[in-house]
């Protein structure tokens, strides 16, 4: 590799394309780094687990630019990364966790927990790599082990073996595609896990243990500091860090590596005195750090950093940030394709680069105490924007400005904590109260604007005209503008079908006036959607009936919003889920009322209710049946009726019907007809029942009913005069 500067280090890079690269501290040789990341990341992405065409296109051209790529060099290093990319990518495609045939009836396996048991309505589920099934060795796909929550104890790495009988289903858990589920009977550890896991895993429980999951918002926050753990962290409390632009804190990356190995080193220090020794102590150190932190993409991405940097100064060598950044990249994407297209992988390299650009963007534009601030905090904002808007839609607007007060406040938080988890006492407080002001910065940031694709193409214009007199007048206008009239709120007065997957959830926004009917089944979406719309208070939420799909949504909002009171008329009939719920709202201090049939009035928000007429042995049959009244727009939202309780309900006069059941064959195709009027709603998500049924939409739209589907259009809004949807880039929730 010539060394920068020389005859044939000009010839490749030329020295005006080298001068520009240095402008921003890149040396020629972290150059043809970066340009390798950049083509190990192209060839990784797309043809990752999808062998085939593409692969052989991608790996043709990739062959002819290494064949032929003369100067300048940096190509030839990007041509070869793409090249070997490819090949890993086709290969771990080829070799796909899920691929082959799984076990079916009664099984015993034997096999290694490959991450920590996911909980959800009771049970706990874990996924596994099955070695031995029924005494033969097993070179199938991984399983997923579920068994009642509490009954056993499982931790990353151990290896289990399991008697129980095999559920079909391919899914995911834990972002592993699992091809079927073993509901055990019976569970052993049949090998503990390898002492560097166990390493990681004991460091783990020992924060988890300090901080435990009831403690509170503030110690779930300082949890995720510390180790990425975000389990106890409120969906609404997460949500707000999101629109905030302040996940990146529990997002455990670069500077809890650097805390974690300065800290080791600090205790190294007094016995250990040769630099190679403490590079190795250091490795060791980091290999626990991310098994503690359950190898997190971002914290892959800095230790694998930290590990170059180690190894390079034990043999006398220097590398720039920017050689280090790209041969991680490069390294990894090649290693790891699947890794290549984790959002929290791009997000953690576009935001290292980012401050890494950032910290020389305004030295001699601005004083030098507020260019060392500023310049990385608006660099790793400017560089994960286009990411932001691929994957979530928004940037938030201040997003630098809220991580400039949270940064400081994060940093002491996160070194006190440390201390904490070893001494107990006052540091453990002091940690988890620095906490609590983030959340609080959390959810005041998180009313600030958000910008889509056209307000970040509006604000980098604006950038661009500062730099003229013209220009900077033409701004001053639209600021002017946009202070005074503000951008387009929500729909008031107006009802919006959530797109919150297979479930129901519709919001009724009143002046002054919120009503939530249902939730749908996740909560962290269901927070994405009111942060959305706005929406801070609720003054009534109601729960058509108790099952999951329609009030799972609520799980940890009493306490995070101020909620008036909750309508609930399905007793006798109850579900786990709403069991939970029902804790949480009397611990909150709000009121369950059954209303009674009969009209009730919120403003300018009118609710009839219209069932349920009697009691009804189905709970489906048993949901709370109202119509909305709002400004000249009337909505029927019937929970999930079937044609029972239809038939007893007769004809009611809507403008718009919310189709009960998400369009599952379970209602009166005669009252289906009857009821259908201008507009007909069906909320449904990705699902195995096949909801919606073929027949209902058929018998809607004969009817004279506009269908809308949730999972085609995304949100429904309905207002005087108005009917819109609008598709938004987020999950569209979970099966069910």
């Amino acid at each position: 590799m010539p060394l920068p500067g020389s005859t044939r280090a000009r010839r490749s890079d030329g020295p005006t394309e080298t001068s520009r690269w240095r402008r921003w501290g890149i040396q020629p040789p972290a150059v043809r780094w970066l340009a390798a990341a950049v083509g190990a990341w192209v060839g990784a992405v797309p043809v990752a687990g999808a062998p085939g065409v593409a692969t052989v296109a991608v790996a043709g051209v990739a062959a002819v630019a290494v064949a032929a790529g003369r100067r300048p060099a940096w190509t030839r290093w990007a041509a070869g990364a793409l090249l070997l990319a490819v090949m890993s990518a086709a290969w771990s495609g080829t070799n796909d966790g899920a691929s082959g045939a799984a076990p079916s009836g009664r099984t015993s396996v034997v096999g290694r927990v490959l991450a920590d048991p996911v909980a959800s309505r009771g049970r706990e589920t874990v996924p596994l790599r099955p070695v031995i099934v029924d005494g033969v060795v097993f070179d199938g796909p991984d399983l997923a082990v579920e068994w009642p929550e509490g009954r056993h104890r499982a931790q990353a790495g151990e290896w289990l073996a399991v008697d129980g009988t095999v559920r079909g289903g391919e899914r995911r858990i834990r972002g592993r595609r699992v091809a079927a589920t073993v509901v055990a009977r019976t569970v052993t550890v049949a090998e503990p896990a390898e002492p560097w896991l166990r390493a990681g895993n004991g460091l783990r429980a020992a924060v988890r243990a300090r901080l435990p999951v009831d403690a509170g918002p503030e110690a779930a926050l300082l949890r995720g500091f510390l180790i990425g753990d975000t389990g106890g962290l409120s969906p609404f409390d997460y949500e707000a860090m999101r629109r905030a632009g302040l996940t990146h804190f529990v997002a455990v990356s670069g500077s809890n590596v650097a805390l974690f190995l300065g800290m080791w080193f600090l205790v190294l220090a007094p016995v250990v005195g040769s630099v190679r020794i403490r590079a190795v102590a250091g490795l060791v150190a980091l290999v626990v750090f991310v098994v503690a932190t359950r190898w997190e993409p971002s914290v892959v991405r800095a230790a694998v950093m930290a590990g170059l940097v180690l190894v390079a100064r034990a043999f006398g060598v220097s590398l720039d940030a920017w050689t280090v950044l790209g041969a991680t990249v490069a390294a990894l994407s090649i290693l790891s394709p699947p890794l290549a297209g984790s959002v929290g992988f791009q997000l953690s390299v576009a935001a290292t680069a980012g401050v890494m650009a950032g910290s020389r963007a305004f030295v001699g534009r601005l004083p030098r105490v507020v260019a060392t601030i500023l310049g990385p905090t608006v660099g790793a904002q400017v560089a994960v924007a286009p990411l932001l808007l691929v994957h979530f839609g928004s940037v938030p607007l201040f997003a630098p400005l809220a991580n400039l007060v949270a940064a400081p406040l994060v940093a002491a938080a996160t070194a006190v904590g440390v201390v904490g988890i070893v001494t107990g006492g006052l540091p453990l407080t002091v940690g988890t109260w620095l906490a609590g002001w983030v959340i609080d910065l959390a959810h005041l940031a998180s009313g600030w604007p958000q910008l889509d694709a056209v307000g970040v193409a509006a604000v980098v214009a604006a950038a661009g005209l500062v730099r003229y007199r013209l220009g900077r007048v033409a701004l001053a206008v639209g600021v002017a503008v946009f202070v005074l009239v503000g951008r387009v709120g929500p729909p008031r007065p107006g009802v919006v079908f959530l797109d919150v997957g297979q479930g129901d959830a519709v919001l009724v926004l009143g002046t002054g006036v919120n009503v939530l009917v249902d939730a749908g089944p996740d909560p962290r979406l269901l927070a994405r959607k009111l942060a959305r719309y706005g929406v801070r208070r609720l003054d009534l939420v109601v729960a058509s009936h108790p099952h999951a799909d329609h009030v799972g949504g609520l799980a940890g909002l009493a306490g995070r919003i101020p909620i008036g009171a909750v309508w609930y008329a399905s007793a006798p009939h109850t579900t786990d889920t709403w069991l939970r719920l029902t804790g949480e709202l009397t611990a909150a201090g709000i009121p369950i009322v059954d209303p009674g049939l009969g009209t009730y009035r919120m403003g300018d928000v009118t609710l009839d209710v219209l069932g349920p007429v009697r009691r009804y042995a189905s709970p489906n049959d048993q949901s709370l049946v109202l119509r909305v009244r709002i400004g000249e727009v009337s909505v029927l939202l019937p929970g999930d009726v079937e044609a029972l309780a239809q038939g007893e309900l007769g004809r009611i006069a809507a403008d718009v019907l919310a189709v009960p059941h998400q369009g599952a064959g379970t209602s009166d195709p005669d009252w289906l007809a009857l009821q259908a009027s201008s507009l007909a709603v069906i909320s449904v998500g990705p699902n195995a029942y096949g909801h919606p049924v073929p027949w209902v939409e058929e018998v809607l739209s004969h009817a004279g009913a506009r269908v809308l589907r949730t999972d085609q259009v995304g949100d429904v809004v309905v207002a005087p005069d108005v009917i819109a949807s609008t598709i938004e880039r987020t999950p569209s929730g979970s099966d069910g």
